[in-house]
């Protein structure tokens, strides 16, 4: 069996596992795990903390520092009320695409990932690997990237060879993505008061005041848009800061005000913007707000439970991942994403981090999401190349 089959294999395995957010990725991590095991490759769980998920992360080559992760996460987003053409949890070729739910984001890359680490098992056993392989995959990527730290922490801490490099595999077209901006997001919980719509003056309408915080939110948008963006923000698109609110629900009648409301509140920041102090910003905002409602009734409230806090990823000067992918790639062009991901994660525990792997991210999240074949022979080209690498 070729390299290639190999991972066509692996990828067709990984997509049969409906790893959706909402749902345990155990049935993936024990397929890993016994993969891995067969070709001699020990590897570590680190649970979340009821135990229904887990990453998992293993090393293959010599006991030292110096080596090369590969990163990537084992969930994906939902199918339902997606228009799909085939089983989404079914690899379908056609037109020289794979499609299914994941193949791009990013079941493609873990694939490859774990297909590299076999190899590197082997070419280990044979004497001629001489820098280490590794591979981390996560879990809940897509709802906050808040399976990666722990398991970037049980690496540090036990002992795990320090790698040199971190290649976090999102669908970059396999260009070398130096930066991305960072993200924050909160569960806002709006708690009201209710009174008859007739007497609307002595109650507090949680949709109401939740539509106060969202204007704040408009507010900012414009002031951002309009401020000169800084030389490593005008690299992005768009090159400022954002802030957005994507769901909303609250209220039990039209004539009642509402008692609650609630809505997923989201930042994504562009690097050299503080994180905390968009938080504290926000915070601010909600407090002021809070007041206010108080002294309409004391009952009123607002909770802003945070759901994720993701650092950007900050090129590198003289990055030794950068380095390493653009010699494998040859791509010397300059490349930064708004999205978010664990490579900043990696980078504040203080690895070189870059992200590159195949397939467009255009195609995430997409009814019908697929990987064109031509890209993912691209991603076996490179493991190929990077595995030379490893033995030169």
């Amino acid at each position: 069996m070729s390299n290639t089959d190999e991972a066509r294999r692996l990828l067709e395995r990984l997509v049969a596992f409906p790893t959706v957010s909402r749902e345990s990725n155990l049935p993936l991590v024990d397929f890993v795990e016994s993969y891995l095991a067969g070709h001699g490759i020990a590897s570590v769980r680190v649970a979340n903390e009821d135990g229904t998920k887990a990453a998992i992360y293993a090393h293959a080559g010599p006991p030292i520092d110096g080596g090369v992760v590969l990163s990537g996460h084992t969930d994906v987003v939902p199918v339902d009320g997606q228009d799909w053409s085939s089983d989404p949890f079914t690899v379908t070729e056609r037109d020289g695409r794979l499609f299914g739910r994941g193949t791009c984001d990013m079941k493609g890359f873990d694939a490859l990932a774990l297909a590299a680490m076999a190899r590197a098992a082997a070419l280990h056993k044979e004497g001629r690997l001489k820098r280490p392989l590794q591979i981390a995959l996560s879990y809940d990527e897509e709802v906050g990237c808040t399976g990666a730290p722990p398991m970037i922490d049980h690496m540090v801490r036990h002992g795990l060879p320090r790698a040199s490099t971190v290649i976090v595999g999102e669908p970059s077209m396999m260009k070398a993505v130096t930066g991305h901006k960072g993200g924050i997001g909160f569960a806002v919980h709006i708690k009201g008061y209710e009174v008859h719509s007739s007497l609307v003056h002595k109650g507090v309408n949680a949709i109401m005041w939740g539509a106060k915080l969202i204007d704040w939110a408009n507010r900012m948008n414009a002031e951002n848009a309009a401020r000169p963006p800084s030389a490593l923000a005008a690299t992005f698109e768009p090159p400022y800061t954002t802030l957005h609110i994507g769901t909303i629900k609250g209220g039990t009648a039209h004539n009642i005000t509402a008692g609650d409301c609630w809505f997923g509140f989201d930042f994504r920041v562009v690097p050299g913007d503080s994180l905390s102090g968009w938080v504290e910003r926000f915070k601010v905002e909600v407090a002021r707000l809070e007041a206010e409602m108080k002294a309409v009734h004391p009952s009123a409230a607002i909770e802003v439970p945070q759901r994720f806090f993701v650092p950007g990823l900050v090129p590198e000067a003289d990055g030794a991942a950068e380095a390493l992918v653009r010699r494998l790639t040859g791509d010397n062009a300059y490349h930064v994403v708004s999205y978010g991901t664990e490579a900043g994660q990696f980078q504040e525990r203080g690895y070189s981090a870059v992200i590159c792997g195949p397939g467009d991210i255009a195609q995430a999240h997409q009814p019908d999401e697929y990987l064109t074949i031509e890209q993912f022979h691209a991603g076996q080209a490179f493991m190929d190349d990077l595995l030379a690498a490893l033995c030169a």
